[in-house]
């Protein structure tokens, strides 16, 4: 069995496909389903987003997260956004290891991560 998609409520869906896009690679076939326009990486996974003006918010340690192989993309990555204007929550770099958190469009907590921390057995 294998987690193959996540349901977000969004406030603005163009704002929320755009975001996804352009900084998570959910450029692949999309679609409508019913009230629900999915987005899909190359891996295949999909955001089901939903249009809602008033979604409810999660609860602050709830998050949903990207894992690679490379911590200097994690970083770089981290910059990036940054710099774009996307708000950080917390950011942890050290040698063989990186992770930051960051906010979606509507406050959705996405964690980015790469290597082990130091002392991981």
């Amino acid at each position: 069995m294998n987690l193959n998609h996540l349901y977000l409520l969004v406030r603005d869906l163009e704002r929320s496909r755009s975001f996804y896009e352009r900084y998570f690679g959910f450029d692949g076939p999309s679609e409508w389903q019913a009230e629900t326009f999915v987005i899909r990486n190359v891996e295949g996974f999909s955001l089901a987003l939903t249009p809602d003006p008033s979604p409810p918010e999660w609860p602050r340690t709830l998050h949903f997260g990207f894992l690679t192989e490379d911590v200097e993309f994690v970083r770089d990555f981290h910059d990036r956004l940054a710099a774009e204007g996307i708000h950080i929550v917390e950011a942890i770099f050290e040698p063989g290891f990186s992770v930051f958190k960051c906010l979606d469009p509507d406050g959705y907590v996405i964690e980015v991560e790469a290597g082990a921390p130091a002392g991981a057995g």
